[in-house]
């Protein structure tokens, strides 16, 4: 459960940094559900400043090495770099934005209120809807395979998932998300998808899941052009 101050974010901090090394980078990949033991849980302080990218990182470096630390070190860099990327492509987010109030509009498409009710009749996906509403979190191997299962197998726009979980989750941060969702879809970096499989999910989440009939391809979905990137001012 996420204690919403910064005393609760400093103490989990606190918490993570003897598995910060070497066992974050061994394990890190390994859903196990709801313990979150193989990863920091620090994300909602993050997304909502409690505590900083400045002050995780240099907590963690102040207990390991960078060689030993570096696979968190890059997680961490990873969310600047993101928000970074959007800023200087905003419209990225129009799109985004667009395209989910279309959809609403429109009416959402078949399926999608079965997917977001935990009613696809895949174990994985309807387990991980549950996680999500309930906790307010997904482990992030999680979120890749859920994303590549909504796109690719159950044929659903991108974009009303990435709503979905930003809707829901305790840190869902514009940046991380919407680019997180383009890449599964192979559009952040184009025409490069993620696939999700029945034995990587069965793999990392120790046999919890074996999803069937899942897609065996993922054909990268395509965009218009983004305008020039927009400079971003220098801060005073």
């Amino acid at each position: 459960m996420i204690v919403p101050t910064r005393v609760a974010g400093l103490e989990a901090l606190d918490e993570f940094l003897p598995l910060a090394g070497s066992a974050y980078a061994r394990d890190r990949n390994h859903d196990l559900g709801v313990s979150r033991r193989t990863v920091s849980g620090l994300s909602p302080y993050l997304r909502h400043r409690l505590v900083t990218e400045r002050e995780v990182v240099g907590a963690v470096l102040e207990r390991h090495t960078l060689g030993a630390a570096e696979k968190f070190v890059q997680e961490v860099f990873w969310r600047t770099y993101w928000k970074g990327w959007l800023e200087q492509n905003p419209e990225v987010w129009r799109r985004y934005r667009r395209d989910v109030d279309r959809a609403v509009d429109a009416g959402v498409p078949a399926g999608y209120d079965e997917a977001v009710a935990g009613r696809t009749g895949i174990d994985a996906m309807d387990a991980w809807v549950r996680e999500l509403v309930d906790t307010g979190y997904l482990h992030n191997h999680a979120r890749m395979w859920f994303a590549s299962i909504w796109i690719f197998t159950l044929g659903l726009p991108w974009h009303l998932g990435a709503d979905f979980f930003l809707r829901h989750l305790l840190d869902g941060d514009a940046a991380s998300n919407t680019l997180s969702w383009r890449w599964v879809a192979g559009l952040q970096t184009a025409g490069k998808t993620y696939l999700a499989t029945a034995s990587n999910i069965s793999r990392f989440t120790d046999g919890r899941f074996s999803p069937e009939g899942l897609a065996t391809t993922a054909r990268a979905l395509d965009e218009e052009p983004l305008p020039p990137r927009t400079p971003v001012e220098a801060a005073d």
